[in-house]
């Protein structure tokens, strides 16, 4: 049996109840798991003590962080939790998207949505497959939980626990935990990437910032500029695509002025708070090489600690391979749910409703609905403040 209980006080409790086992997650405990995300930005020799967490917490088997080519359909494992090596390296080389039950729509589906395997197929369904024949009941697992974290042009990222058979089915509070989780694995993905991991070995230190080609900025809560490395203060004496105004970091988009300074205060304030903000931010001007920025939060964790009193460290990126879709961008500055971007997307281009209601294949309650939200979440109140709102995010979007 699975309990969840929430409270308006920071520190509410989830718990996570299997059989006799029971995991209790409190709000620190949460960031502490978040924190250590973070700091596989800087020490990706961390991920298999953070993905053995992650299975604690769940009771599942094991959990994994898979990448995909977009012109691959076999994922390969950035990592994974404790388990058999010679299982692991099977389940990669002789089974694809296509073999594993459940995992083709995860693929495809929405970001930071879960997705289950007996939520795509039954039971018995499930136990027919060659794949749950061969691979998973001779392991003594079940179901396994898959949520998209990253979709860009060139790669998918995925991560996906799988349980013992012994247990009840994934609970929908496991899968809002995975789902927490995915926004704070996709900024520490994204930001990877970005950096050179020969020149960061097991920690990131200082001296090495300014041999670095991706331009960091550090930060203190108000977004005030504490240090920028030799890439970063060329940009700032360009004004473009950052600049300094009173000591304050700003971007050349003025629509996404304050977007920064709330992601950078919230990266301040803990870990776990900082959440979908903060990733992917467009801050070019139109017309300008197309850049975005990330936000990573200092406050906690063992790698980042050489960097306090630094409070954020802003990575701005012009490589667009790195750049969420735009459905991600809409998701992460807007705290909008898959549905309510891919409306914002549309709308803000100028579609009608009945055009846009038919291209999405909803109705036009429905999209009246997402568009009541959407209104809400983005100070707006009509559509042509929507198509402002799209011009004036910039150049990542097209």
């Amino acid at each position: 049996m699975v309990r969840y209980s929430r409270s308006r006080n920071t520190r509410s409790i989830v718990w996570l109840m299997t059989g006799s086992s029971v995991t209790r997650l409190n709000a620190e405990q949460l960031s502490s798991i978040v924190g250590d995300i973070y700091d596989c930005v800087l020490d990706p020799d961390g991920w298999v003590s953070v993905l053995n967490r992650i299975t604690q917490t769940t009771a599942s088997a094991y959990t994994t962080i898979a990448l995909a080519s977009a012109q691959d359909s076999h994922g390969r494992f950035a990592a994974h939790s404790t388990w058999d090596a010679e299982q692991m390296r099977v389940l990669q080389v002789e089974y694809g998207f296509q073999d594993i039950p459940g995992l083709m729509p995860a693929v495809v589906g929405d970001l930071d949505t879960p997705l289950t395997t007996l939520s795509c197929l039954s039971e018995p369904e499930l136990r027919a497959t060659r794949f749950y024949r061969e691979w998973a009941e001779p392991q003594g697992l079940r179901e396994g939980c898959m949520v998209k974290f990253v979709d860009t042009d060139d790669r998918l990222g995925l991560l996906g626990t799988t349980i013992y058979a012994d247990r009840d089915v994934i609970s929908s509070e496991e899968q809002r935990f995975l789902a927490l989780l995915a926004p704070h694995l996709r900024r520490a993905a994204l930001i990877g990437d970005l950096l050179d991991q020969a020149r960061v070995m097991a920690h990131f230190y200082r001296e090495t910032l300014d041999a670095l080609s991706t331009s960091i900025v550090f930060t203190d809560t108000e977004g005030r500029l504490l240090y920028a490395n030799a890439s970063a203060e060329r940009m700032l004496s360009a004004e473009a695509p950052i600049l300094s105004r009173n000591g304050v970091l700003q971007p050349r988009n003025p629509a996404m002025a304050g977007v920064l300074l709330t992601a950078i205060a919230a990266a301040s304030n803990a870990d776990v708070t900082l959440g979908a903000r903060g990733i992917g931010m467009p801050i070019s001007a139109p017309g300008e090489t197309p850049a975005v920025a990330y936000v990573l939060p200092l406050t906690a964790g063992t790698a980042r600690a050489v960097f306090r009193p630094a409070r954020a460290a802003v990575f701005v990126s012009t490589t667009i391979s790195t750049t969420p879709i735009p459905v991600a961008v809409l998701m992460t500055l807007f705290d909008l749910t898959p549905a309510e971007a891919r409306v914002l997307l549309a709308v803000g281009r100028g579609a009608g409703a009945a055009s846009t209601a038919r291209a999405l294949g909803i109705g036009e309650n429905t999209l009246k609905t997402h568009l009541n939200r959407i209104y809400a979440k983005t100070g707006t109140s009509r559509q042509p403040d929507l198509v402002k709102l799209i011009a004036d995010i910039g150049a990542p979007l097209p």
